[in-house]
């Protein structure tokens, strides 16, 4: 049987104190007397049978059983405040909050974004960007795009498109690769986190090929701007890039396309993928999908 827990007013007073070092200013957070929080911190020791404070001339000090509790303590709060937070949302909330890629954020979906605010104008979309895995009980997310082989267990999982790599270059050096030998002789910019050039270098026989030098940045859309502004020839896929190729300030220039292995995939957690302002951002996904392949 679980142990019963102190009552959460004592916890919460005893948070306050530790984080102002003094009953005073705790008492003034909480809007209750000095003497309140003194009391309800002298129960929630002897509930505990420790000591959690020593009380000084000029305010508080933690024991070291309050130093110990104050960290766990402090992260059950947050905790709460998130689960309150995020059960407001989803009870009717319509914000919509997502994690994705910055490449996927700044070349695909903000460039079309107007059109999801033109048919939604209820749903205020909030973006974050972010590489980790999202954990949704945790975090104040509802859905994310990552970039992944497959996505993670247990989420409803949308394929948007596959990922496919071939080079890009700017004016720089649109008429100094012709051929693939010339990629020996130019700056070839990856990613740092997760190299791709050997992927495509692969795919098309030159696994041997020894680069000048490199650039290595840490997103494929500063990657490819870098090219565009002339720093060397850079990977990337040419559907998230289609307007920079067709105003003429990025060029493609072979026409071997190399899937990469992974994928973009739109997640949520299974339990509020019909909700409404995910399905609302679901459907409109679809719409755009569609729109690129006309």
């Amino acid at each position: 049987m679980a142990r019963a827990l102190p009552p959460l007013n004592a916890l919460r007073a005893f948070e306050a104190a530790a984080r102002h070092g003094s009953f005073v200013a705790a008492a003034d957070e909480l809007s209750v007397t000095p003497a309140a929080i003194s009391h309800q911190v002298k129960a929630l020791e002897e509930r505990l049978g420790v000591t959690l404070f020593r009380r000084l001339a000029r305010g508080l000090a933690l024991t070291a059983e309050g130093d110990a509790l104050l960290p766990d303590l402090r992260d059950a709060f947050d905790r709460m405040a998130l689960a309150l937070d995020r059960i407001g949302r989803q009870s009717g909330g319509r914000v919509l909050t997502i994690s994705l890629v910055t490449t996927f954020l700044l070349a695909w979906l903000v460039p079309r974004l107007h059109r999801f605010q033109t048919k939604h104008p209820d749903i205020e979309v909030r973006m974050t960007t972010a590489r980790h895995t999202v954990d949704f009980g945790r975090e104040d997310i509802d859905a994310a795009v990552r970039f992944a082989a497959r996505p993670e267990d247990g989420l409803f999982a949308m394929k948007l498109f596959n990922d496919v790599l071939t080079p890009l270059c700017g004016r720089r050096y649109r008429d100094r690769v012709k051929t693939f030998d010339d990629l020996r002789k130019v700056p070839l910019i990856d990613t740092a986190y997760l190299p791709e050039w050997p992927i495509w270098l692969e795919a098309v026989g030159l696994q041997a090929l020894k680069p000048r030098r490199s650039l290595a940045f840490d997103s494929t859309k500063i990657a490819v701007e870098a090219a565009i502004e002339g720093a060397g020839v850079a990977l990337g896929p040419p559907n998230l890039f289609r307007e920079e190729i067709e105003e003429g300030r990025l060029f493609q220039p072979f026409p071997q396309v190399v899937e990469s292995g992974k994928a973009w995939w739109f997640v949520c957690p299974a339990t509020t993928a019909d909700r409404p302002k995910i399905k609302a951002f679901r459907a409109w996904l679809d719409e755009e999908l569609e729109r690129d392949t006309k």
